[in-house]
Parts: C-alpha cells; structure tokens; sequence
C-alpha cells in the first residue's frame, strides 16, 4: 500500500495564534512535526497542507513539501480531503500540527493496524490515564473500546464512570486518553469529508464521533508513551522543558 502523511497546519488557531511557527528551540514547531513524520516507517511521502504562506515558507526552508489548500475549510480534515482528492495513496496519514514530540512507531502501528484490519475505515491512538485529575480535564479526549479494539465513544467526560470509584494506586489506570493522530483509507477520507455532521459530534466538539454515528468502524492502538500536544502558549513552555 502506498501511505501519504499529511500534516494540516492553519495560521489562526483560536487559543494559540500563529501556533505552527512558534519556536521550540530555535525551531518552528511545524518544522518539528514534518521532522517526526519523516521518521515514521512504513510512510512513503510527507507533506504539509496550509493555506498560509508563512507557514508554507517555514517548510520549504528545510526541504519539505507543501500542498496550498483553500482557507475557508472548517477542519482540518476537510482540508486533507482536498489534498487526498489528488492523490493515488491508499491509505492518508492525518498527523496534526501541535504533535511536536511524538513517537514514530507510535504512527507506525497505527498504519500497520488499518493495514491488517480490512472492516476499519480509520486507526488512531490511545494511551492509559494514570491521574485522577487528566481523567476530568474536558481538554483531555477520552476513548473507549470493545473487546476487538474498535472505539466504541470518545468523550471529553471521565469515562467510563466508576459507580464505585477505584483504589488510587499509582499504576491505577483511570481509563484512556486519545491521541489526536489518524489513519484513514484514503477513500474513505472522501467519504467522511462529504458526510453531514451528527448529533454527538457537535455535542462533544469530536469529530471523530461522526465516523462512530455513521457506522464506521475506528481501530484503536496503544502506546504506553504519552506525547505533548501543544494547544496553549503554557503547553509550548511545558514542550520546551521536555526537549534535551
């Protein structure tokens, strides 16, 4: 199978303007993430899809590719759409913007699991919570699985609720979180883009919940190695400290 990885990146983020070319550094934080995804095995192509010269410039700087999109797309998916319409990949690699430190095998896996699970439309990530306190966090997107490994709900509430709260040991695993990565067949990509918005998807603000309302199914993976996703200027502090 032929995989593109596409990395959408907007210049006017809501809580953090300007967010792909804020320096981590030295460096732009887009350059970081094309740099990660470069690493990722199993990926044939990778390139960035912007509406905004700026950021556009940033990547071409290091050698990468751009793909120019329209500036009126409302997600980023749908501005992956308009690249993967012109493309012959069979499988498109949705690696988001503010993703500056993760893994590759992490991505890897993910691809590796769309790969060989032919009843998924899309594969995407998730990681064990282990506080209490990111279980709550409504910033933090929590998932839940069948026994196969296909999400059955993703949620910015703690779930699923404890009717009879666990013992808080440290390894306790409160539930899961999502990583914000996706793998999607390419056709299905088309698909997903044309189809109307649902009911849960615009109750959580999830748009992965269309897929689920739709009927399609979503294979998780698992990393055991959380990554930093940068939404807020505090969160670009905290990525700094983690750097070596």
């Amino acid at each position: 199978m032929e995989v593109v990885a596409l990395i959408p990146a907007r210049y006017g983020s809501t809580r953090f303007p300007g967010k792909p070319l804020a320096l981590l550094r030295g460096k732009p934080m887009i350059q970081h993430v094309y740099q990660q995804t470069c690493q990722v095995p199993g990926v044939d192509r990778v390139m960035v899809a912007t509406d905004d010269e700026r950021i556009a410039a940033a990547v071409r700087a290091v050698g990468g590719q751009v793909a120019m999109t329209r500036a009126d797309h409302p997600t980023g998916t749908d501005r992956l759409a308009e690249v993967a319409a012109g493309l012959q990949a069979d499988l498109i690699v949705n690696v988001q913007g503010d993703l500056p430190f993760f893994p590759p095998a992490m991505v890897g896996d993910a691809v590796s699991a769309l790969e060989h699970s032919p009843t998924a439309a899309m594969a995407t990530v998730r990681t064990p919570i282990h506080s209490r306190e990111e279980w709550h966090n409504p910033n933090v997107v929590k998932v839940v699985t069948d026994r196969d490994g296909f999400a059955v709900y993703f949620s910015r509430s703690p779930i699923p609720f404890y009717r009879q709260p666990p013992d808080q040991a440290p390894d306790q695993i409160w539930g899961y979180r999502h990583i914000g990565l996706y793998v999607y067949r390419r056709d299905f990509l088309l698909t997903f883009s044309r189809l109307a918005p649902t009911p849960l998807e615009e109750a959580e603000k999830l748009e992965q919940l269309r897929a689920v309302e739709w009927g399609y199914k979503i294979r998780m993976t698992e990393t055991e190695r959380p990554t930093v996703e940068v939404d807020t200027p505090l969160d670009l502090r905290r990525a700094e400290e983690m750097l070596p």
